[in-house]
């Protein structure tokens, strides 16, 4: 007796939209088209990605684990607002691991790795030239993601796109709006340090880079904003 065809499964499908969602929220984040705070209804986005609440819910689940979604009892799910305190974690965390990941990125460097970086730098830079800064953020987050597939480290990679995303947020509500969010001439003189084999420079720079990030946010804990209406509308 010829055996019953089972059903195909729709897992992968599954899988892909949640994939997609994620992904897509992750993006508006990362090009600051969905800021701090905004609420992420489930049922709007469904209808966006043609999926169903229990998938957006699973996506939804898997960014709060990432720290770049808050959820709320009985309130739903909004975009994190990362305080002071989580930036200057977050910034401490990427120095931890960032200058190892260049070191491992020398260690991989190639005439082809050194072209897609070449390359990710004249994005950046039409980016720059035309204004775009949604464009320049995303770029932006994206070098350093680069830098580190090039590692070859998968568990860094896992943990740098975490940080990005964070990055992002701190970005947003604390930079101060006279400064860039990331050179490119900081990216171009750290391809120039991998290029060279020069580890020790490469770190050096990866550091300074994101230390001079770090210092051109505005990192005032929220309770020291607090005026009292005396002092302001008495003067």
């Amino acid at each position: 007796m010829a055996a019953k065809s089972r059903p195909k499964s729709d897992a992968p499908d599954v899988s892909d939209r949640v994939i997609r969602i994620r992904e897509g929220v992750t993006a508006a984040i990362l090009e600051h088209r969905l800021l701090p705070g905004t609420k992420l209804g489930e049922d709007e986005i469904g209808e966006i990605y043609g999926a169903s609440r229990t998938l957006v819910r699973t996506a939804l689940q898997q960014l709060a684990h990432e720290g770049i979604v808050n959820i709320e009892k009985n309130r739903g799910a909004f975009v994190a607002r990362p305080t002071p305190a989580d930036a200057r974690e977050v910034f401490e965390a990427r120095r931890l691991i960032e200058p190892t990941i260049v070191d491992h990125a020398v260690d991989a460097v190639s005439p082809a790795w050194i072209g897609r970086l070449q390359q990710h730098l004249t994005e950046e830079r039409d980016a720059e030239l035309r204004g775009d800064a949604r464009a320049s953020v995303r770029l932006s987050g994206e070098f350093h993601k680069l830098v580190a597939e090039m590692s070859g480290h998968s568990i860094y990679l896992g943990f740098l796109k975490e940080l990005i995303a964070r990055s992002s947020l701190i970005i947003l509500l604390y930079r101060r709006h006279d400064t860039p969010a990331c050179g490119t001439e900081h990216h171009a003189g750290i391809v120039t340090a991998i290029r060279k084999r020069d580890k020790e420079t490469a770190r050096a720079q990866m550091l300074s880079h994101l230390n001079e990030i770090e210092a051109e946010l505005f990192l005032k804990d929220p309770v020291a904003d607090e005026l009292r209406l005396a002092d302001v509308l008495g003067a």
